[in-house]
């Protein structure tokens, strides 16, 4: 089976304007489903198809068994249970037999399959990680990381917030374009990717790892410090909770790719 390579490209569509259904319909129509439930509205506004994956923490369910086609300008509702963990991300540049589900993605990809189903997306890739509450807090964390490296820019924006800031975690410009030539990753000859200092050379000073894995050993590097200047409100590595770490106790979110910058 041959590799299918669509044209990537970032540039966003309006939130609002591109479903045939509008979005804010959308979301009166899912208000009431299960109000015991967290919704994740999961928007495509690249101009390409992605396949988001999904990987719930351990003893959590994996809402749509991990992945899915979201075609350029689509939508689509997950629910998960109150308390959930896990982290989404995209993949992009994907083909997948439609008799078997098995195939490849240019960046993200979870072992070949369409549904990742407890599998993790190969980095480099965007994460958007969350707890939805804890025994201890009835506050929603979440982030976008790039502690595993960058492929397509994405926001988490909370709606009907409530207490506790509900700031917006998010990586909005196009890290690939300004991407150290170390740390490129590309693809049909284009840059797809932008690997981490600590996926690009695995050492523990860039990783946060062993004698270097506490605050006050790991600090910035060169490489954070780019990524962070550029995405001040992402992770830009391991200790980065300061200003990458976000909370809110709202009962649904906007996880947008290519987001309107």
């Amino acid at each position: 089976m041959g590799l299918c390579v669509p044209r990537l490209t970032l540039e966003g569509h309006g939130l609002w304007a591109t479903s045939p259904f509008p979005l804010r319909l959308l979301y009166w129509k899912q208000i009431f489903r299960n109000r015991d439930a967290v919704q994740l509205i999961v928007v495509n506004n690249c101009k390409d198809s992605i396949w988001p994956g999904i990987l719930a923490t351990e003893g959590h369910p994996t809402p749509a068994n991990g992945g899915f086609l979201l075609h350029s300008g689509q939508q689509r509702l997950l629910e998960v249970p109150e308390r959930w963990s896990g982290r989404i991300w995209a993949r992009q540049g994907c083909c997948f037999d439609p008799d078997t589900g098995k195939g490849v993605c240019q960046t993200g990809d979870c072992d070949g399959r369409m549904q990742c189903k407890g599998i993790g997306g190969a980095p480099p890739a965007t994460l958007v990680e969350m707890t939805f509450g804890t025994s201890d807090s009835p506050l929603h964390y979440y982030d976008v990381s790039l502690v595993d490296g960058f492929n397509l820019p994405v926001s988490m924006v909370p709606l009907g917030g409530g207490d506790g800031g509900c700031g917006v975690a998010a990586c909005e410009t196009d890290l690939n374009v300004c991407c150290p030539l170390s740390l490129v990753v590309k693809g049909a000859g284009k840059v797809v990717g932008c690997k981490s200092a600590c996926l690009a050379t695995g050492s523990a000073r860039y990783c946060c790892t062993g004698e270097f894995a506490r605050p006050e050993n790991c600090r910035r590097t060169v490489f954070d410090r780019v990524f962070k200047a550029i995405c001040p409100r992402a992770y830009s590595y391991a200790f980065d909770e300061r200003t990458g770490l976000k909370t809110c106790s709202a009962p649904r979110y906007v996880i947008s790719f290519c987001p309107p910058n």
